[in-house]
């Protein structure tokens, strides 16, 4: 076989730069299944371990930002990356790291999802990363997905509305970060609701909600499927777009197992209902609202 067949077989590659998660629904382990179910190939740089399951955090121990810039190193030195993203930094030094990293200009695309808080309600990141967060990383991101407690502590206020969600899109997008997804699972609404932010564009991407308790690993599997698209050369809207179908699929294959006794994950190869994801059912809506100018 030629290099160039070769090369035509070859997967493209996403980097997550995230926490490892030992009950494998969220985190590094997540974000990998996803990454495969996207059809990329995954690679990865740990910045934390922790001791979790189903239900809580037991332990967490973040890794020297040395070896976590090593690891980088390592990786983007090697591989030809199309995308990146970051999960759980734990520390602002780790913090810190990425973005000196994302200001050289060494990520192509970098997908920032703001892990602060666990499902279960555990704090991931000190107040110090956070700060670092909104002066060093985002400004650099191409895209953040924040959910809703994630606003809050990186804005100061819970949006408990559409309306304050886009507000919030615009305040993130005023720090110099190219696109915003603000993610609406946490809103008491009826339905699963999105808002994804351009500086020119609000768009809302709405899915039926899905009543089940298996919600673990949502959000990292979400950005990672992001990511997943990006590095198979989507434009940022069809990555979010087709990703948002993605997890919707994922939780309503999900919900069907019990793993753990506390908040399961979701099945990211849709294995427990794979007749539901060969049907191609229309799983999400959308809606825009152009802006005048540019904010």
């Amino acid at each position: 076989m030629s290099i160039a067949e070769r090369r035509r077989k070859t997967p493209p590659v996403a980097l997550t730069i995230a926490g490892s998660d030992s009950g494998a629904g969220a985190g590094i382990q997540a974000d990998l299944k996803a990454f495969s179910a996207n059809r990329v190939y995954g690679t990865t740089v740990i910045t934390a371990i922790t001791a979790q399951n189903t239900h809580e955090v037991r332990a967490l121990a973040p890794v020297d930002p040395e070896l976590v810039g090593a690891q980088i190193t390592a990786v983007i030195s090697d591989f030809a990356v199309r995308a990146v993203k970051t999960g759980m930094l734990a520390t602002a030094a780790i913090v810190n790291v990425v973005a000196e990293f994302a200001d050289k200009g060494a990520f192509e695309k970098l997908v920032v999802d703001p892990v602060l808080i666990s499902s279960t309600g555990e704090r991931l990141l000190d107040k110090e990363a956070e700060t670092a967060y909104v002066e060093k990383l985002i400004p650099k991101a191409t895209l953040i997905t924040p959910n809703l407690f994630e606003v809050e502590a990186l804005l100061g206020k819970l949006p408990t509305s559409i309306d304050e969600m886009v507000s919030a899109a615009r305040e993130f997008k005023k720090m110099g970060v190219r696109y915003v997804l603000i993610k609406g699972g946490h809103l008491n609404d009826g339905d699963s609701t999105d808002i994804f932010y351009d500086g020119q564009t609000i768009l809302k991407l709405s899915a039926a909600r899905i009543m089940t308790d298996n919600t673990h690993g949502t959000g990292c599997t979400l950005s990672a499927a992001i990511t997943a698209n990006l590095a198979k050369g989507f434009d940022v809207s069809e990555a979010v777009k087709t990703a948002k179908v993605y997890i919707t699929r994922t939780i309503k294959a999900g919900s069907l197992w019990q793993l753990g006794l506390g908040h399961g994950p979701v099945d990211p190869f849709i294995w427990a209902s794979q007749e539901e994801m060969n049907a191609g059912q229309q799983v999400l809506s959308e809606s825009k609202t152009p802006e005048d100018t540019d904010t």
